[in-house]
């Protein structure tokens, strides 16, 4: 498959593979349980969930421990990673593909980022927003970076590739029906759970 972004050409090779290999431990999981939990917390009658960008499936894991009976779907774009989705998850629907042009037939009572959002560029941000909306039919969390204003921040020496910005915000001014549920932050020095500083929001239609 052809992308057209610098972001999608990277996560798809061995730049996504390689991150990969960095990022999977136990002590992810225990933390995304810790935070999915306050997440859920607020979501009534959670029983699909869909992730763009699930890589090899740490969120969608911590989720089925908090509602084991939820089906999934994940759409990941690199193939290294989707095919550990699918060996970790063998009940996981798994769509290799780009959150940017993915054509889903479904609705899902939860659709969720985690550290994806960040990786899209101006140009296409407002397709992103309007396939996570299309394709929830109650709830949308949003997992990624804060800033009040979209800027821009080198990653690993690379420019393009990562950008932080008011997502939620966004999001709730270009959909006037999604309304803010709750939301939190998760600081990189916490003693239990710790994240990557990162800043969650969870929207209701």
């Amino acid at each position: 498959m052809e992308y057209q972004t610098k972001a999608e050409k990277y996560w798809h090779g061995d730049w996504g593979d390689a991150w990969t290999d960095r990022n999977v431990s136990d002590k992810i999981i225990a933390s995304k349980i810790a935070l999915f939990s306050k997440i859920l917390d607020k979501a009534c009658g959670v029983r699909t969930v869909l992730e763009f960008g699930p890589n090899v499936g740490q969120s969608l894991l911590a989720i089925r421990a908090l509602l084991p009976d939820a089906a999934c779907c994940g759409v990941e774009i690199n193939v290294k990673a989707a095919q550990s989705l699918k060996e970790n998850i063998p009940t996981c629907e798994v769509i290799e593909g780009s959150i940017l042009d993915v054509a889903l037939s479904d609705t899902f009572d939860l659709v969720f980022t985690s550290g994806v959002l960040v990786c899209i560029t101006e140009e296409s941000i407002l397709c992103a927003y309007d396939q996570i909306y299309n394709s929830s039919n109650s709830y949308i969390a949003l997992i990624e970076y804060y800033n009040p204003t979209p800027t821009e921040i080198s990653y690993r020496g690379e420019k393009g590739l990562l950008f932080k910005r008011d997502f939620a915000g966004e999001m709730l001014e270009r959909f006037p029906d999604l309304s803010l549920v709750d939301y939190g932050f998760v600081y990189h020095r916490d003693p239990n759970f710790p994240q990557d500083d990162i800043n969650w929001f969870l929207l209701k239609k």
